[in-house]
């Protein structure tokens, strides 16, 4: 089994209102995310990639909120996930060409994310309960 590969993403809310971009594709809603660069700690890495992937600036809280596994061209990624308190968000950013940007409900990031250990990161952060729980009243 190879190395996971070491990522780190930010959970930017503003106005309980959670911050979700496209893929590179366009075709899924993800979170900021990307490699932790050598000589960055996984915090700065979180930062890097709000303001690249989504224009944010923010202080993200000291300690991660959780983090989530999934595989992509054959390799596990292991991405350390922190909120972040969105302090300024601008309109032009290093990949504002290649993503959309939208504010949504924590409801609705649960809804619109595809993976399913960052539905599951969403669900315990924002307290929300999973489908198979709900009761039928």
């Amino acid at each position: 089994m190879s190395e996971p590969v070491r990522q780190s993403a930010v959970l930017a809310v503003s106005d309980d209102r959670v911050c979700l971009v496209t893929a590179r594709s366009g075709r899924r809603w993800v979170i900021p995310k990307g490699q932790i660069d050598p000589g960055h700690t996984a915090g700065e890495a979180a930062l890097i990639e709000a303001w690249e992937e989504a224009g944010l600036v923010g202080a993200l809280d000291a300690e991660p909120v959780g983090s989530y596994v999934y595989e992509k061209l054959g390799r596990p990624h292991h991405v350390l996930v922190y909120r972040m308190t969105v302090t300024a968000v601008h309109d032009r950013y290093p990949e504002v060409a290649s993503r959309q940007r939208a504010w949504v409900t924590a409801d609705e990031a649960i809804d619109r994310v595809d993976e399913p250990g960052l539905r599951d990161l969403l669900r315990r952060v924002f307290e929300a309960p999973h489908p198979d729980q709900l009761s039928v009243g």
